[in-house]
Formats: C-alpha cells, sequence, structure tokens
C-alpha cells in the first residue's frame, strides 16, 4: 500500500450530500480528510463519517471568520493543509504537485495560492471565468484571513504559485440555488464594498505591481468608482476575455455575473440610504 500523503485537507460545506462523495471520490491517498459543516440539514455529516471523514461542526456567519475559527480550533494531523468545497475536485496533476512540496524538508514558501478550472454545462468557461489564483494550500499557523466575502489572506511571508488546477463546478446545484446564494453574497459584498471605500485609500501603484494577486486586489478595489458596472462585467468577461470563445455556456456564465454585480450595487445603495435614515 503507497504511503499516505502528508497533507490534510480541509472541506467547508453546509448540505452538500449530493456533492460531497464526488469530491471524496478524488482524494485517495489523502488520509487526514476533515469536513467542517455549517449545521447541516441533510445526510451530509453522516456521509463525511461513513467515508472515514473527521468532522467539526460550527454555525456559519462570515468567510474569515469561519476560516479563521478553523485554523484556531481544528486539530490537523500534518504540517500541510489543502482547502476545497464540495463543488469542486482534486486531480491528480495537482495532487503530485502538492505532495513534492510537501516532501520537502524545508519548502521555499509557506503557502501557495493555486488556480482552477471553472465548469458550466459540461464545459470548461477557459475564457469567460479564466481563472484568478486563490488562497488553497498553506501551514495553518502562517495564515490569518480577512474580508466576509471573496476572502483574502493574510501571510507573514511571501506566497507562492501553484502550477496545476483543481476542477470547480461553479452552478452545480442549479441555478435557483445559484440565485438564492449570490443573493445573500451580495449582501456582504456590498458591506466589504462600503467599508472598502470608506476606509482604504486607492492606491495607484499597486495597480502596477509585480505581484498578481495583489494587482487584482487593487482593480477591485478601483472598480468600485466605476460606473456601468453591471454591463462593464459582462463586457469585460464576454468580450475582452473572450467569452464569447465557450459558446452558449460562456454567454450564460457573463450574464449571471453581471446580474450578480448589479446585485451588489444595489444592496451598497441599500446600505447607504438605510445609514441615513432613508427608505429604500
Amino acid at each position: 500500500m503507497p504511503d499516505a500523503i502528508p497533507i490534510s485537507i480541509l472541506i467547508l460545506v453546509k448540505d452538500e450530500e449530493e456533492h460531497l462523495p464526488k469530491l471524496l471520490d478524488t482524494l485517495d491517498g489523502f488520509e487526514d480528510v476533515v469536513v467542517f459543516d455549517s449545521l447541516s440539514t441533510d445526510r451530509t455529516v453522516e456521509i463525511a463519517k461513513d467515508r472515514g471523514c473527521r468532522v467539526y461542526e460550527r454555525p456559519f456567519d462570515d468567510w474569515a471568520a469561519h476560516q479563521n475559527w478553523a485554523m484556531d480550533h481544528i486539530e490537523f494531523k500534518h504540517r500541510w493543509v489543502f482547502y476545497l468545497d464540495a463543488d469542486e475536485r482534486m486531480t491528480p496533476e495537482l495532487r503530485e504537485e502538492i505532495s513534492a512540496i510537501a516532501a520537502l524538508e524545508t519548502p521555499p514558501h509557506v503557502a501557495y495560492f493555486c488556480r482552477r478550472k471553472n465548469f458550466l454545462m459540461g464545459r470548461w468557461l477557459k475564457h469567460a471565468m479564466s481563472s484568478g489564483f486563490v488562497m488553497r494550500f498553506f501551514q495553518p499557523g502562517h495564515i490569518r484571513f480577512t474580508r466576509k466575502m471573496s476572502v483574502q489572506p493574510v501571510l507573514d511571508s511571501p506566497a507562492g504559485y501553484l502550477k496545476e488546477q483543481f476542477i470547480h463546478y461553479h452552478f452545480s446545484r442549479g441555478f435557483q440555488q445559484w440565485f438564492e446564494k449570490h443573493a445573500w453574497y451580495a449582501g456582504l459584498e456590498a458591506e466589504e464594498w462600503d467599508k472598502a471605500i470608506r476606509e482604504t485609500p486607492l492606491s495607484l501603484g499597486a495597480l502596477f505591481s509585480l505581484d498578481g494577486v495583489r494587482r487584482q486586489q487593487a482593480l477591485k478595489r478601483l472598480s468600485y468608482h466605476l460606473p456601468f458596472r453591471p454591463f462593464l462585467k459582462f463586457l469585460h468577461m464576454y468580450v475582452m476575455k473572450l467569452g464569447v470563445l465557450d459558446g452558449g455556456p460562456g454567454f450564460h456564465c457573463c450574464c449571471l455575473m453581471g446580474v450578480y454585480e448589479y446585485m451588489i450595487g444595489l444592496r451598497y445603495r441599500e446600505l447607504k440610504r438605510r445609514r441615513a435614515g432613508l427608505e429604500i
């Protein structure tokens, strides 16, 4: 029998009885799989325990607080952790890359950003949702998370970048669930938007940073001031990023992300009016 991979897997879930088994099927060789459940009402926890996973439970409040709780309270068996959601899949190529890093006695970094391949209707959205880097592979003692939505890592040393990608079925729970979830996400994102505009100065220098993640964050901060954000979001994804080449699924994805930007803008305006004591 091959040696177990010296990496712990962290999976954040709520009501994922349909998708959790599909993710677990891609995790052969990882003997420490931790399922962090947000009080599911279906068979998610039962499935996790039946598959040999360790289970922790906590009510979800926001992404940063939830992930920081995991860093503080979960006792991972290994120095390295790779984080996944139930609608994501590990790949053999990524498993090999992170295993090689974990085997190093003195790795060059304590955390690594990773990219993902997003799918819709069986098609890889290679252009419409070309993958940005997200923090997924790290040593828990060296990382904290900020922001209620679209969390950002805070590290005590520079991060590295993985070459391989994991797979993400972004719309796997259906469009109705997508709209319901993103209506809630829009409220959290609007709060972060409002906080950034009022408290964080816009850094033009960061727009030209050699650090891709810092540059991406600066572009997002700049975008808060742009008019017609929903249309510009669609135009950016469908035309500038060539989402048109992803066919029908690419068009649907770009429309949905434009709608999401519109929802965030409405929630931001609602927040400002309520703070001023005005009716919606």
